[in-house]
């Protein structure tokens, strides 16, 4: 639940009470019933049709009131849907506020980004994503906060508030990371003085790409995400991330991991872990990695429409009823100037090292 403050000022409103919500939604209702009301009794005390007691009569009557009940039924109906499609829009706004979609383009990478909320009212959850170019090279979170819809919506908000303020500050991951910490600390502080807190944290993905296409990684209990390129789809790692924010306090040492280079004609795919833990009524899981292995087998890699294919398997194993909230987000290099030259290999640029210097077995699955 997203909690707008009060604001002071000329052009504040004052808060409502609920009451006066009610009255105020029930004020054009009250006016259309007091009309057709009056327009009933009149018929009833000045008609003389109504004054008669014969078949036909009657008929007429009850023709008339018919007609008086319609409309008073039509006229709360087209209230309330206008009411409703006003507060819709109201929130589809603050929403796309707090989830607004990517440019197309972010420093020379192609992006693309979808998601669904499993809270049928509301068009985002507990999911977070964001890419931004800054002097350190692309900067990205994907994230995920703890439960999903409108409950997770505070959570999220917190932390993504926090990276786009210090997304181009940080010196580095490791300093975006611990701000992203205290950001969320300060969060849950003040749940937990309106007593609305509960066990509460977020898994984050942090990424950095540089110019020359070099990734580098810091991963706080949220799934690694794919990269895909000529032979196939692979995870990016396969070494255990860090604890998930909030749950436990962050090491001393934030050792950022590298994983080689994003090279031209590759893509990432990060996702959330309602893609791979969706199920079907029958309990199975969805083929999550089978299906982006089939989505991204056309070339060339086009965001929009991979992420459009895989969703729409998503929705068609979980017959359209997803339990989780689902978050996509794919960067694609398809600039050269993002390589790191001819003369270097596309093995030796993907030899990715842990933060101990030790190469990673990147076995492709």
């Amino acid at each position: 639940m997203i909690r707008i403050g009060t604001f002071t000022g000329p052009s504040a409103r004052p808060r409502r009470s609920p009451l006066r919500r009610v009255l105020t939604l029930g004020l054009p209702t009250a006016w259309g019933a007091t009309a057709w009301g009056a327009t009933a009794i009149t018929y009833k005390l000045a008609c003389p049709l109504a004054q008669q007691n014969g078949l036909g009569a009657r008929i007429a009557s009850s023709a008339v009131f018919f007609v008086v009940g319609t409309g008073l039924v039509f006229h709360v109906r087209r209230t309330l849907l206008r009411e409703l499609r006003r507060a819709r829009t109201v929130a589809g706004v603050a929403q796309s506020a707090l989830l607004r979609p990517p440019p197309p383009r972010v420093a020379g990478l192609r992006v693309a980004a979808a998601q669904l909320s499993a809270d049928p009212d509301a068009a985002i959850g507990g999911d977070l994503y964001e890419a931004v170019g800054t002097e350190h090279g692309v900067r990205v979170v994907m994230g995920d906060a703890r439960g999903h819809g409108l409950a997770a919506v505070g959570t999220a908000a917190a932390v993504l508030g926090s990276f786009r303020e210090v997304v181009h500050d940080g010196t580095d991951l490791a300093d975006v990371l611990r701000r992203l910490e205290r950001a969320l600390a300060r969060h849950l502080a003040g749940r937990a003085r309106d007593g609305t807190a509960g066990e509460e944290f977020v898994t984050v993905l942090l990424l950095e790409i540089g110019a020359d296409g070099e990734l580098r990684a810091l991963n706080c209990g949220h799934p690694w995400p794919h990269r895909i390129t000529d032979t196939g789809v692979e995870p990016l790692a396969r070494t255990d991330p860090l604890p998930p924010l909030g749950l436990l306090p962050l090491p001393e040492k934030l050792p950022v991991e590298h994983h080689g280079h994003l090279l031209p004609g590759e893509a990432l795919l990060l996702h959330t872990d309602g893609a791979e833990d969706a199920r079907d009524p029958r309990g199975r899981f969805f083929p999550f990695h089978a299906t982006v292995t089939e989505a991204t087998a056309p070339r060339p890699l086009c965001p929009q429409v991979i992420l459009g294919r895989i969703l729409t398997a998503l929705l068609h194993h979980t017959q359209g009823v997803p339990t989780d909230d689902v978050a996509l987000l794919m960067l694609s290099s398809d600039s050269a100037a993002r390589g790191a030259g001819p003369a270097t290999s596309a093995a030796s640029q993907r030899g990715a090292t842990d933060h101990d210097g030790a190469a990673l077995d990147q076995v492709p699955t």
